[in-house]
């Protein structure tokens, strides 16, 4: 089984140790609760729209949390959660473009690619953390 098309190596391009290396120890510092954002160079693949929907992702604050509709608005496309949903699902750089932070309109916890148990860890965590910075 061959990768998704965004995770390719052919598409994205080889990164340095040094690179791969920096992205470890901020996902590291992530998890401690001594990062709330990431500075690595991202080169994710995939539609215009998908582009624009994981940007948006960038956005919401660390401890915060925006419905779909609000993030489809957002993007210019009211109406577009289901599409946001979607594109959520495709993000192949999940914690660092923070799709974990997308919740349903009533604050309920639906769709993510790890499973909502994981879905709430993250959110716990940024909560329990935020309290820190």
């Amino acid at each position: 089984m061959s990768p998704p098309a965004a995770l390719d190596p052919e598409v994205l391009g080889e990164r340095s140790d040094e690179e791969i290396a920096d992205a470890a120890r901020q996902l590291g510092e992530y998890f401690a609760g001594d990062r709330a954002t990431f500075d690595l160079p991202l080169r994710p693949v995939g539609s215009d729209f998908e582009l624009a929907v994981w940007h948006q992702l960038t956005l919401i604050p660390y401890g915060e949390t925006r419905s779909y509709g609000y993030v489809a608005r957002a993007v210019g496309e009211p109406g577009g959660a289901q599409a946001v949903g979607a594109a959520n699902g495709r993000n192949p750089l999940a914690v660092v473009v923070p799709c974990h932070r997308v919740i349903g309109a009533d604050g309920s916890l639906i769709g993510f690619g790890g499973g909502l148990p994981r879905k709430r860890f993250l959110l716990d965590l940024e909560q329990r953390a935020d309290r820190l910075f």
